[in-house]
């Protein structure tokens, strides 16, 4: 019988990218989604989650945050806990040989960077899990598609951690691009990349604004909020987002048409939905933010992910988006223009 060999681990590098969630967000949210089906319209976007994996020569393990400045090492055989610390990198890992490995372990550093804060509202830390499992599929070359990636990484995240949030993160990180997501009964996900237009996507990139809000949210006491409101079947909580889920086929709708301005009516609809789904979804911080965009020239905005904090988005005509990010700046956020990405995770070994 031959003995069994570790795989080779290559030197390998992949990125994912993070996203605006246009609308339907929260009804991908269990046990909504799994009662009624839930519809998300959301693109990818110019920031990215990397994760690189590199031989480790002293036959330990790695796993590093460079962007927070936080490392840790483990011998082969130690125990490793993912209750605290680097739990995202350490759940992968473990997943990843668990899955494909027979259990067993080889040694490794893994290394991750984001585009930005944890709590962005943006989808990073979904983002990052699906470009840590992405950099394993390339240099395992493990058998996964974009679909099991996506799963593996919500299988990680959601099931194995019990970390809160909702499914579209995963999908849009490893699909990329302008995606209409359903997700049915029966843990049934079903992607639908949308071909629109180039002028009309040019258009509608060129209007938006992202702010940051200075503040990174912990979106976990909103989601068990509107979790509860599912369960107990409250009637605010259900209307909004019943419309919530309509939004997101209306505004599908809305950009294949190119129909630029019924969409920020719709954002606006959405962002009055989305606030009554639970407490805390805005701020008086958030609150202000938006009255200096709509003071300075955005029609309509909503937040990116459950509130709370993280990314505002704005639409505004083209020609005013210079003086409505001066304009967002003077008041405290961090506004620029930003540019949407049409490719999913992807992994790569570097020149060397």
């Amino acid at each position: 019988m031959t003995a069994w060999k570790p795989p080779a681990v290559m030197h390998v590098r992949a990125r994912a990218p993070l996203r605006l969630g246009l609308a339907g967000g929260g009804t991908d949210l269990s046990p909504y989604c799994d009662q009624f089906g839930g519809a998300v319209l959301n693109v990818t976007i110019d920031r990215f989650a990397f994760a690189h994996i590199m031989p480790e020569e002293t036959g330990g393990l790695v796993f590093r945050a460079r962007d927070l400045g936080v490392e840790e090492r483990y011998a082969l055989d130690d125990e490793i806990s993912t209750d605290h610390g680097l739990m995202l990198h350490k759940a992968v890992y473990l997943h990843v040989v668990e899955r494909f490995l027979d259990g067993r372990r080889i040694p490794l550093a893994l290394s991750t960077t984001i585009d930005a804060p944890a709590g962005s509202g943006l989808g990073s830390s979904s983002a990052l899990v699906v470009a840590m499992v992405e950099a394993f599929r390339t240099g395992l070359e493990l058998p996964l598609g974009p679909y099991d990636v996506a799963r593996t990484a919500f299988e990680i995240e959601r099931v194995e951690l019990g970390l809160a949030g909702g499914r579209q993160d995963q999908y849009a990180a490893a699909f990329g691009g302008v995606n209409f997501i359903e997700f049915l009964p029966g843990e049934r996900v079903i992607v639908n990349p949308l071909r629109i237009r180039r002028d009309y996507m040019m258009e509608f990139e060129s209007s938006l604004v992202i702010c940051f809000s200075g503040h990174s949210r912990r979106s976990d006491k909103i989601i068990a909020q509107q979790i509860s409101g599912i369960r107990e079947l409250n009637p605010e909580t259900m209307t909004n987002l019943h419309r919530l889920k309509d939004d997101a086929v209306e505004m599908k709708q809305a950009l294949q048409r190119g129909d630029m301005r019924q969409m920020g009516r719709i954002l606006t609809h959405s962002w009055d939905a989305k606030r009554g789904t639970a407490e805390g979804v805005s701020t008086p911080l958030i609150d202000s933010l938006f009255a200096a965009g709509l003071e300075n020239g955005a029609w309509s905005g909503k937040v990116s992910g459950a509130g709370g904090g993280g990314f505002l988005m704005f639409c505004a005509e083209p020609d005013a988006r210079a003086g409505l990010v001066a304009a967002l700046d003077a008041v405290g956020g961090v506004a620029s223009p930003v540019k949407f990405t049409m490719d999913g995770a992807e992994g790569w070994v570097p020149p060397s």
